[in-house]
């Protein structure tokens, strides 16, 4: 039996190199480069395809995500993703990817080519110069040498201004509160907050995404805190400048330049900046050289078709990442958070508050961002068939599940396991579980009862009170139905108290049946489950 070749549709323009890179990994590839400005063509062909490779034409709004049934991973060859719906795209279970290294030299430069141009004021005299005139005098210009350049975020487009500045000989202060001291050191440069750099820079290169907290960055009262003279450079995103506020400060003298490649509404066929005699504007050049553009399709094309073919994730925004070396050795143990989750799934009826996972052993060194997800996809499932590991974390949330993780070294028998404890608006439950050499997820404690149970897909949970005669009067229930048991795993505390089992069995059975083992009077429960095993 053949396997269907994952279908990629490439709906913006990506080079003919990357196009192949995808057929050589085994996709399907649709090579549609214009396609993405169509939205009612693309809304009736998009149900076709697991991948969608883009760039900024295409948007993939909730109204398209919505009509990709079979779609599974989303990639933007660029950094920026704001022509996709993030959140829609998690809620179907959808990766979003992008390429965040490929054009990091690309803008680094660009934002040194902007500071160099308005610190000589470039564009300016070469108009001028080109129109006849000769005004040595009024392009007077600054060096760069020995000034202070402030970086508002360190990333690596920031740290890569960082390294061609300090290459001219400047001072680099920078403000990223991610951006450890041992970094800083590393780099060579000084970690300050924000009310710190205004006062002491200037230059001011901005490197962050645009995120609630960074909207708006620069405005009027940022600006008051800047000293005179300042210059001023964004090729990061629109919305980090208030862009009016710039204006004002340019035209006052308070701010002596800018360079602008993004703004707040694109294109931008009209700002309050344009026309300003000490602003350089670019149209979002920032990735636009031909190494970039080339980096960022083949980068995009391998990383969407090592996860269509080999379940490997690198770059996603919405999604732990799993590199293609250690897909093989996590897959069984996301298996096994998947079943643990289902099992307690399956067997809660009232509303979860809270999820606490705890990996023990040599499990605390795997992926635990992929296990997490798992584990709350297999809990979620029984109550909304369509979650999966993507779209898991993100229900989660919107429900108000308070989720808390925890590592440990080996504390046990097992050499490494997982164990769940939830806690409903009724009560607690708790289950663990491992994998053994075979790769299948073993059940190793239920209720704090120690046992040992090989998963299957169909089986029978049931609590019963420790007393004698119990196993016979459920098998002979069974044998009376003709009903077969592939495996009878059994538990309890102590002797005389609660007990449980767990019964593998080789097909579901009927509600019927189900009603005439809760009429025994021994048992206390019974729940029929079922794993994706």
């Amino acid at each position: 039996m053949t396997t269907q070749k994952p279908r990629v549709l490439v709906s913006d323009a990506l080079s003919p190199t990357a196009v192949q890179i995808f057929k050589d990994n085994g996709c399907e590839v649709d090579f549609e480069p214009t396609l993405g400005k169509d939205k009612d063509t693309m809304l009736a062909k998009i149900g076709n395809y697991d991948g969608l490779a883009i760039r900024s034409a295409t948007k993939a709004t909730e109204k398209l995500i919505e009509a990709a049934d079979n779609l599974k991973v989303i990639g933007r060859a660029g950094i920026g993703v704001d022509n996709v719906d993030l959140k829609a795209a998690s809620r179907r279970g959808i990766i979003v990817m992008n390429t965040p290294f490929g054009n990091s030299i690309t803008t680094a430069e660009h934002a040194i080519s902007l500071m160099m141009a308005v610190a000589r004021q470039i564009p300016a005299a070469d108009n001028s110069t080109q129109g006849g005139k000769w005004e040595k005098s009024k392009f007077m210009g600054v060096e760069l040498t020995g000034k202070t350049l402030g970086l508002i975020g360190c990333g690596n487009i920031g740290s890569i201004v960082a390294d061609r500045a300090i290459g001219m000989k400047m001072r680099v202060i920078a403000f990223d509160p991610f951006l450890s001291p041992e970094r800083a050191e590393k780099l060579g440069i000084e970690k300050v907050e924000l009310d710190a750099l205004f006062p002491r820079a200037d230059f001011i290169t901005l490197h962050t995404p645009l995120t609630d907290k960074t909207r708006n960055i620069i405005d009027a009262a940022a600006l008051a805190q800047m000293k005179d003279g300042v210059r001023i450079v964004n090729c990061a995103r629109g919305g980090l400048i208030v862009e009016a506020d710039l204006a004002e400060a340019l035209k006052s003298g308070r701010v002596a330049g800018a360079g602008i490649d993004v703004f707040e509404v694109e294109p931008a066929t009209d700002s309050v900046l344009f026309g300003l005699p000490n602003v350089v504007c670019t149209p979002h050049l920032g990735a636009a050289t031909t190494e970039a553009q080339e980096n960022v399709a083949l980068q995009v094309a391998e990383q969407m078709s090592a996860y269509l073919t080999r379940g490997a994730v690198t770059n996603a925004l919405n999604m732990p990442s799993i590199s293609a070396e250690e897909a093989p050795r996590l897959t069984p143990f996301v298996k096994l958070a998947d079943t643990l989750g289902s099992f307690v799934g399956q067997v809660t009826d009232s509303p979860v508050k809270q999820v606490e996972i705890l990996y023990d052993g040599h499990v605390a060194q795997m992926n635990t961002k992929a296990l997490t997800s798992a584990v709350l996809a297999g809990l979620l499932r029984p109550q909304m068939s369509d979650v999966n590991m993507v779209s898991a974390p993100v229900m989660a949330s919107e429900r108000g599940i308070k989720l808390l993780e925890m590592t440990r070294e080996k504390s046990g028998v097992f050499d490494g396991y997982i164990q769940i404890n939830v806690t409903t608006t009724k009560t607690t439950r708790s289950v663990a579980g491992t994998v053994f050499s075979d790769g299948k997820p073993r059940f190793i404690q239920i209720k704090g009862i120690n046992m040992e149970a090989e998963a299957g897909e169909y089986m029978l949970y049931t609590t019963n009170k420790d007393v004698p005669g119990i196993i016979g009067k459920l098998g002979s229930t069974f044998g009376a139905d003709g009903i077969n048991i592939a495996n009878f795993y059994l538990g309890r505390d102590h002797e005389g108290g609660d007990a449980i089992a767990l019964v593998q069995l080789d097909k579901p059975v009927s509600a019927g049946f189900l009603e005439k083992l809760r009429a025994l009077p021994e048992i206390e429960s019974v729940k029929p489950l079922e794993f994706a095993i």
